[in-house]
C-alpha cells in the first residue's frame, strides 16, 4: 500500500515547466534553396520557424528562429510537377479566379513557391500568421539581412 501512494504522490507532484517570453532567445539563420527539393526543404524551413528544434518547445508560443531562404528561384521538384502542379488564388471579385501552374508561378513569382509551401506546414490560426512574419524569401542570392548576421543553415 505505501509503494502505491509513493508512485501516486510522485506523478501528482511532476509540474510541467512553461518558458517565459523574456526567455525566449530567437536567431536568425539562412538558408540556400539552389538543388533543394521543395516539399522537404519547405519542412526544414517550417521546423525552424516554429521552433520545435529547440529544447524547451513551447506549442503555443511564438520562439522560432527568423529565416533567410535565398535562390528561391531554383528550387527543384520531383515528377511532372512543373507542368501538374497548379496555383490558385482569387482576386476578390466576381469570377475573379485565377490559376497558374509551376513553371509560370517560376517565371513570375519564384518567392511564392517556396512561401505557399512553407504557409501550408505552419499552423493555421494566429500563431501560424505571427510565425510567417519570421520567413523572408529571396529569389536570387541577394538579400537586405546582413546585419542580422544570419548563420547558414546546412542540409
Amino acid at each position: 500500500m505505501g509503494l502505491i501512494f509513493k508512485a501516486i504522490f510522485e506523478v501528482e507532484n511532476m509540474k510541467t515547466e512553461s518558458i517565459k517570453k523574456s526567455e525566449i532567445q530567437q536567431d536568425w539563420w539562412i538558408a540556400d534553396a539552389d538543388g533543394q527539393t521543395l516539399g522537404r526543404f519547405a519542412s526544414k524551413i517550417a521546423t525552424i520557424l516554429r521552433g520545435k528544434h529547440k529544447p524547451n518547445f513551447t506549442p503555443h508560443m511564438d520562439m522560432g528562429d527568423f529565416v533567410v531562404v535565398v535562390n528561391a528561384e531554383k528550387i527543384r521538384v520531383t515528377g511532372n510537377k512543373e507542368a501538374d502542379k497548379t496555383y490558385f488564388r482569387h482576386t476578390g471579385y466576381p469570377g475573379g479566379t485565377k490559376e497558374a501552374n509551376l513553371s509560370q508561378m517560376r517565371r513570375t513569382f519564384p518567392e511564392r513557391i517556396l512561401e505557399q509551401a512553407i504557409k501550408g506546414m505552419l499552423p493555421h490560426n494566429r500563431l501560424g500568421r505571427q510565425l510567417y512574419t519570421h520567413l523572408k524569401v529571396y529569389a536570387g542570392s541577394d538579400h537586405p539581412h546582413a546585419a542580422q548576421q544570419p548563420k547558414p543553415m546546412e542540409f
